[in-house]
């Protein structure tokens, strides 16, 4: 998309994510890229204000997918961050959540209970790499979250786009391939190869 269009995407993302986490009373306490550690008071919160946030990117008409991880427990704060093996352990289920997943740990779950609006789906225990021990990791998933209009992935970059409001299309072999832009069609027409199958849908 070009680093002008992609540091757009980036400040739209900053913004909903400060918006959020303000109206949920927690804290941003550092973006590193497209990356944002946040912090709450309580475990509820973080459950809340992840969900309200997932929904909001959801209705981006181009946006990338969220990642989310949360966990809950002790933390030390040394110079305006956070720090320790807890906060390690959120990193590393963070990488390990797949698109619009929300990852979090049996403290998460036993703290917050149950939730009006949605609910924990067990996920099985997770090697995580530089945690000694199996992470027990559940999935929060919405009762009302409805992808009917749901997106689809430009095979080439890896951002989701409406259907209709897709630059360009293109039927290749039967399969319908729709693109943000322009450059992401032109590098898709130049090596098709390279994009489809296991790699179609990942972020180049």
């Amino acid at each position: 998309m070009g680093d002008a269009v992609a540091a757009q995407v980036l400040a739209r993302f900053s913004h909903l994510v400060r918006q959020a986490v303000g109206e949920h009373n927690g804290r941003a306490v550092k973006q590193i890229g497209d990356a944002f550690m946040l912090v709450f008071s309580d475990a509820g919160a973080a459950v809340a204000c992840i969900l309200d946030l997932e929904r909001r990117t959801t209705a981006e008409p181009q946006f990338p997918a969220l990642r989310s991880a949360i966990h809950w427990g002790e933390v030390l704060y040394r110079e305006g961050d956070y720090v320790g093996a807890n906060v390690n352990l959120v990193a590393r289920l963070a990488d390990a959540a797949a698109r619009h997943e929300i990852l979090v740990t049996a403290a998460v779950k036993d703290d917050v209970a149950s939730l009006p609006d949605a609910g924990f789906v067990p996920r099985g225990w997770r090697a995580l790499k530089g945690i000694a021990e199996n992470v027990e990791v559940f999935a929060v998933v919405a009762h009302d979250f409805d992808r009917a209009d749901a997106h689809r992935i430009d095979p080439v970059c890896g951002i989701e786009i409406r259907t209709s409001t897709a630059t360009a299309r293109l039927t290749l072999d039967g399969a319908e391939q729709i693109f943000c832009c322009m450059t992401c069609l032109q590098r898709f027409v130049e090596a098709p190869e390279r994009y489809r199958g296991g790699a179609a849908g990942q972020p180049q």
